[in-house]
């Protein structure tokens, strides 16, 4: 199996029927990791496939391979690629990354100028956005949207944050600022 066998698009709302399916397997693969997750509903995930904020793959056989959504903080200056989730039979094939770079072209679309940042404990991902053109940052550049942080508390790390006050934690901040970075890969 290769890259070749999955088509990367952007989710409509014909693919909220994989919404659960989805939610599910963040929470298992996050629990499998013994790392943090900001936890989302179904509901959720089906609204971002329904505004066109977020990439769904499949394998070409149908079966859901691989997720991401994105959103905007601080008046859509910021944006975040969230909720990466590969299904497991499908990880190791280079998914995560045309997954990772489909979100991103997506994020700078529906969002000119606006920064984009993420937060991680995945090696994996880390590789990934500095290949794009990310890069590492102290939390004090990223937004200070109330909203963004609330959706920490369901992770397993919130007390670190929250005694640290939102200037670190276990996760790593990375940031594409499209005024000052420039894309790597194409």
């Amino acid at each position: 199996m290769s890259i070749e066998d999955f088509d990367v698009l952007v989710a409509t709302d014909e693919h909220i029927k994989f919404a659960q399916e989805i939610c599910d397997e963040m929470a298992e693969s996050a629990k499998a990791r013994g790392t943090g997750i900001a936890k989302r509903t179904s509901e959720y995930v089906a609204k971002k496939m329904v505004e066109g904020k977020a990439v769904i793959a499949f394998h070409k056989d149908g079966r859901w391979a691989g997720f991401s959504y994105i959103e905007s903080w601080g008046h859509d200056h910021f944006v975040a690629n969230s909720g990466l989730i590969i299904n497991p039979i499908f990880r190791k094939m280079g998914l995560a990354k045309a997954i990772k770079f489909k979100t991103f072209l997506l994020s700078l679309e529906k969002f000119p100028g606006a920064k984009l940042f993420g937060l991680t404990t995945g090696l994996a991902v880390m590789k990934i956005n500095s290949e794009i053109g990310y890069r590492p940052v102290t939390y004090s550049e990223l937004t200070d949207d109330d909203a963004f942080w609330k959706g920490c508390e369901s992770c397993v790390n919130f007390p670190i944050l929250e005694a640290k006050e939102r200037k670190n934690c276990l996760c790593t901040a990375m940031l594409f600022d499209p005024a000052l970075d420039s894309v790597k890969i194409r």
